[in-house]
């Protein structure tokens, strides 16, 4: 079976964060080390959610096997009047006209404005004109810094209300915030959602499905309730998580005559990355 990560993090060599949490995920930040593992995984390749400015040329040395997602970081981006300068909707514009930029990543919680606020507006305004989704950061944050009102998985219903002609992918699937994410990606048929970021480290799967059986329950029951396996994806937020726990880990999630969907297709489609899987 072919596998797509749909979101992770690609800062290698990154000697603070990102590597401890490599490390303690048993593995090495690393492009060499992410490519081992890929393929011996069946993981054909993966999407990036950008963590860099608009305009850094990083976007484009990354590796084949991998596509991104530009990030949208307005804290670092308005000018002091509170606004988006133009010039930020001429950088993403050039982006997306890139074809291994396949969308674009939103930051609420650690950017303190709701997604619905007037200055993202051109932001969608790209999206559907070039047909390309916007990710969006949803539930837990990662330090103290965030505030956690604006990564509210409702907020994705609201946006994906309003636009209904941008795909909207709900990061995390809103945990903890399980059933309002369920709802919103059961009601709204241009939301999607990736299971990244619901396990971090290395762990003994059948251990943590025993010792953890309130919160793995808890997946399960709003997962099925959601009840469209065609809108999930597969995904790490690597380098959280250890890549192998991380595949048996959704496997006990889904049931299998959805995994070829969840693992691939479905991230293939959503991000256009159909000659991935031979589509």
């Amino acid at each position: 079976m072919k596998i797509i990560d749909a979101h992770l993090h690609f800062l290698p060599g990154e000697p603070g964060y990102f590597s401890e949490i490599a490390a303690a995920a048993g593995h090495e930040n690393t492009e060499e080390h992410l490519r081992r593992e890929y393929g011996r995984l069946g993981i054909v390749g993966g999407v990036v959610m950008g963590n860099g400015s608009m305009a850094e040329e990083a976007y484009r040395h990354y590796p084949e096997y991998l596509r991104y997602c530009v990030g949208l970081d307005v804290q670092s981006q308005c000018g002091e009047d509170g606004e988006i300068p133009s010039s930020v909707w001429d950088q993403m514009e050039a982006q997306l006209k890139r074809k291994n930029c396949v969308g674009i990543k939103l930051y609420p919680g650690y950017n303190p404005w709701y997604i619905t606020e007037p200055m993202y507006g051109p932001c969608y305004e790209l999206a559907e004109a070039y047909g390309k989704p916007v990710a969006v950061h949803t539930g837990e944050t990662a330090g103290i810094g965030a505030i956690l009102k604006y990564s509210h998985p409702l907020t994705v219903d609201e946006a994906a209300a309003l636009h209904p002609g941008v795909r909207f992918v709900m990061c995390h699937y809103g945990n903890p915030w399980l059933p309002d994410a369920a709802c919103t990606v059961r009601k709204n048929e241009n939301v999607t959602a990736d299971l990244s970021g619901l396990l971090e480290g290395k762990i003994v799967v059948d251990e943590f499905f025993r010792e953890e059986k309130g919160y793995t329950d808890y997946l399960e029951t709003w997962i099925k309730y959601m009840g469209d396996y065609s809108k999930l994806m597969y995904g790490t937020d690597w380098p959280l998580a250890n890549l192998e726990n991380y595949i048996q880990f959704t496997k006990r999630l889904i049931l299998e005559k959805h995994w070829e969907a969840v693992f691939a297709g479905n991230a293939a489609r959503v991000y256009g990355l159909e000659d991935w899987i031979g589509v």
